[in-house]
């Protein structure tokens, strides 16, 4: 009994050592473009791991690139991580373009699915202007600084990564493997982890470390609610339509004083889009032309042009969500449809209120003293200068400035308290 009872102890104390040796990884799946919430989503999945001791921060990326500030700020996250990082271009069909490219070749594991590409890093203007000849060597020989100081320390191929920069080269996953720009090509996670547990990995001041994540605990990573909220404001057609939303809301309040719902809606979507606006490359003077537009509305309204002025508000509001966002590439900027389909509609109700406003306050007040002023009427007695008179089914005392006869037909002039001014119609 006593040789059972030892061997079931050391085997419970196997399996606990087991366990407690089972390796942790931290994943997250980044399947947007770069921006301020990317970076903050990647900072904090890297200070968790670190605080629970993961053995490494899993990536898996999709993106069509972004800001250059936001990637920056990842990229030195993953460098002074604590603890590696794999980045891993997945699933089939996905790809790391841009500042994608960037982050992949930082990584301290680089790997890709099947059927991926990445590359395509040279650098743009906001807005994708031209630069001239000068600005472009100097966009070009940073980006291309910035892409050796870390390629160089992480092995892999400085002259091919450099040539994305500098010609916007791509390759697939197999082109990037076989000229050492990645690491692995792997069909899925566990394939990853495999082949990351094989051999040892080199982090970027030179050390190496062997991680075995065969059979790794996952611990996938959220975005936190406001972070989700905010991912989903920077879609800069989605932060026009509240923008454009927000301003048609106050716009009702404004022409119907006292609603209140309108106008809680209203500053609470401007709010929203200019918070979210303030994290993108926003062209402020674009606001401008949004402004414009919805004084081309109320002028459309007030004089009747036939159409004209709405036009003109109409294509004021759709440049002006158009240069709205002056992001790098066409995901970071107002798509053309979203910019003409939220101001052909807006621009539409904005006149059509503002006409019923300017209706309603030009038609003559028929409540109220106010309302029994040009009210007609019949004397029934002799006013001279005082009588009675019956007007709007109700008998009134009533003088006159002249003679009036009983049965003659009075219009009201004026309203003194409870008395009439009337004079013979």
């Amino acid at each position: 009994m006593r040789r059972i009872g030892f061997f079931i102890a050391v085997l419970l104390l196997g399996l606990l050592a087991g366990a407690a040796s089972a390796s942790t990884v931290v994943k997250i799946r980044l399947d947007d473009t770069i921006q301020p919430i990317s970076e903050e989503y990647i900072d904090r999945t890297i200070e968790h791991a670190r605080q629970i001791n993961a053995d490494a921060v899993l990536i898996e990326i999709n993106t069509p690139g972004g800001l250059a500030d936001s990637m920056r700020d990842i990229i030195q996250k993953i460098l002074a991580s604590p603890l590696p990082v794999i980045v891993y271009v997945a699933p089939t069909g996905a790809r790391a373009a841009s500042a994608g490219f960037f982050i992949l070749e930082s990584a301290d594991v680089a790997a890709m699915a099947p059927g991926t590409n990445t590359g395509a890093a040279h650098p743009v203007m906001m807005g994708g202007e031209k630069m001239d000849d000068v600005m472009k060597a100097k966009v070009e020989n940073d980006s291309a600084a910035f892409m050796r100081s870390f390629v160089g320390p992480r092995g892999r191929n400085v002259q091919l990564a450099e040539s994305a920069v500098r010609e916007s080269k791509s390759w697939t996953d197999q082109e990037a493997l076989q000229q050492h720009l990645v690491d692995y090509i792997a069909k899925d996670q566990n394939d990853l982890f495999k082949q990351v547990s094989a051999h040892p990995v080199k982090r970027f001041d030179g050390k190496e470390v062997k991680l075995n994540l065969v059979d790794a605990h996952i611990e996938e990573m959220q975005m936190t609610l406001r972070q989700h909220i905010l991912d989903f404001l920077l879609d800069p057609n989605i932060a026009f339509l509240v923008l454009a939303i927000g301003a048609l809301a106050l716009y009702t309040e404004f022409n119907h004083p006292g609603a209140v719902v309108p106008g809680v809606v209203g500053v609470v979507f401007i709010l929203l889009a200019l918070f979210a606006l303030n994290l993108l490359p926003t062209r402020y003077a674009a606001f401008t032309l949004i402004i414009a537009a919805f004084v081309m509305f109320v002028l459309e309204a007030k004089f009747a042009t036939h159409g004209i002025l709405g036009l003109a508000g109409i294509a004021l509001l759709t440049l002006g969500g158009l240069l709205l966002v002056d992001g790098p590439i066409p995901q970071m900027r107002v798509h053309f449809w979203t910019a003409a389909g939220v101001s052909i509609p807006l621009g539409i109700i904005t006149v059509f209120l503002m006409s019923i406003a300017l209706r309603a306050r030009r038609n003559k007040v028929v409540t109220g003293q106010q309302g029994l002023i040009g009210a007609i009427g019949e004397a029934r007695t002799d006013i001279d200068p005082e009588g009675k008179v019956f007007v709007l089914g109700e008998l009134w005392n009533a003088h006159a400035r002249s003679r009036v006869g009983m049965g003659d037909p009075i219009i009201v002039r004026k309203v003194e308290g409870l008395d009439l001014e009337v004079e013979k119609k």
